[in-house]
């Protein structure tokens, strides 16, 4: 039998261009290398009646693709938790605030201002579509967001602060990314008032049961052209076709989407090689760095507090943290982000080490309770065979103007999705989505 398309990955990406595909009433066949569907999206419930969301978890204004698809699947969303005082801890001082921006002096408030307002206003001269287009796009991809930072932020402090939200949103140091990349992901996401905030923002709401409820009831509608645990080994396309195979399988199709992440494609054995433009591009794409730690409550007990369990420190190894607990209250969890250069230093702990530092951050900045959990976890995705990182790849100086191009070009009977090849909401459920839709209206086209 030859399918109409075969795709690789089962992830958001992969599961929307079935079922538009299927919709158009093609053949189609989806293999998933793991044992289970949704990607870099992964909900694990645990005894005690309680879920954490391992990998992607919100969604917020503008995402449309992905609260309608919420909607089809007979899900609901709840507000994350946002009410009461925030937590910031630098250096030995513990404060309180309200708002987004903690208490700065004049002269850090204003910096940290002016630089968000600037990365803002010139974002939104990037076209997503072409972003190496820009007159000033080669100064821009030649120099990091940190090189950028020192040269617009004046104040230390004002930096500190820069740096902790630009690694809670890339999961990457600001050394590592060039400041086009910055420039692209911040108009992909509206901006970064919205990429950084709670209400109003891209952490405003959470999925009821968890953000991989959606991809479960797609994987359902799609069972019968659904398999798990095929990981493709090689792809050889030929004048008319494309042949898939793997250990025990082996599949023929008309066209073929791949969607899993870019450093994922390297594992695969191309016959012809993919353009060297393809390869070359994705062997520098690098995968974000971050491991969430969870600790599970009782109850919500800083709620009693006056606290919204949002906090951000210079301390320790998770340099963010919000409330994640579920819609009801039923049990308090903290959720605790640990980042880029932090993540790679975090990894060379033993479970017991990492569980101490996790837990006496959370009690420097929460009270004693904080200490005695009922649960802890941490989920590193370095460490997910299929997946090699999070939350999505990254774009160092010199990739976007050089190669960029090549990102979404199909390569003869291929052609790409997942949320890195999105223009907008990169790197976010809501990307991968848009990227599954183009990917099925491209060979719609064919």
């Amino acid at each position: 039998m030859i399918y109409d398309t075969i795709i690789i990955g089962a992830g958001y990406a992969g599961l929307t261009a079935a079922k538009i595909l299927k919709s158009a009433e093609k053949k189609i066949k989806i293999l998933e290398a793991r044992d289970r569907v949704g990607g870099r999206v992964h909900t694990q419930s645990y005894e005690g009646g309680f879920y954490l969301d391992l990998g992607g978890a919100w969604v917020g204004p503008g995402q449309d693709r992905f609260y309608k698809l919420i909607k089809e699947t007979g899900n609901t969303t709840f507000k994350t938790f946002n009410e009461g005082k925030s937590v910031m801890w630098f250096g030995d001082k513990v404060k309180t605030y309200k708002g987004l921006i903690p208490p700065l002096s004049v002269g850090p408030l204003i910096s940290l201002d002016f630089g968000i307002k600037k990365i803002n206003k010139l974002s939104r001269e990037i076209d997503l579509a072409n972003p190496w287009n820009h007159p000033n796009a080669a100064e821009w991809d030649s120099m990091t967001l940190n090189s950028w930072l020192l040269k617009n932020m004046p104040f230390q402090r004002a930096r500190d602060l820069f740096k902790i939200a630009a690694e809670a949103i890339w999961a990457a140091d600001p050394n590592e990314i060039s400041f086009l990349h910055a420039l692209f992901y911040t108009k992909s996401g509206e901006n970064l008032d919205v990429l950084m905030n709670v209400d109003k923002g891209a952490q405003e709401e959470r999925i009821v049961g968890g953000a991989q409820m959606p991809a479960l009831k797609l994987a359902a509608e799609l069972s019968n052209e659904l398999e798990l645990g095929r990981v493709a080994k090689k792809i050889t396309q030929n004048e008319d076709t494309v042949i898939v195979t793997g250990e025990g399988f082996s599949y023929e199709c008309k066209t073929l989407i791949i969607a899993i992440p870019p450093n994922q494609v390297g594992k695969i054995q191309f016959e012809p090689m993919l353009p060297a433009n393809k390869t070359q591009l994705y062997q520098r794409m690098p995968m974000g760095t971050v491991t969430k730690t969870y600790a599970v409550y009782p109850k919500p007990f800083w709620r009693e507090k006056g606290l919204n369990g949002l906090a951000a420190t210079n301390n320790g190894f998770t340099t963010v943290t919000f409330d994640n607990s579920p819609k009801d209250g039923s049990k308090g969890i903290l959720m605790g982000f640990v980042l880029a250069n932090q993540a790679k230093t975090f990894a060379n702990l033993s479970p017991e080490e990492r569980k101490s530092s996790i837990l006496g951050s959370f009690t420097k900045m929460f009270g004693e309770e904080a200490g005695k959990p009922e649960f802890y976890l941490d989920h590193s995705w370095a460490e997910e065979e299929f997946t090699g990182g999070c939350y999505a790849a990254l774009m160092p100086p010199g990739v976007w103007t050089s190669l960029g191009h090549a990102l979404r070009e199909v390569s003869g009977r291929i052609h790409w999705a997942g949320t890195e090849t999105a223009t907008h909401w990169m790197g976010y459920i809501d990307g991968a989505i848009q990227s599954g839709e183009r990917a099925a209206e491209e060979i719609l086209k064919r």
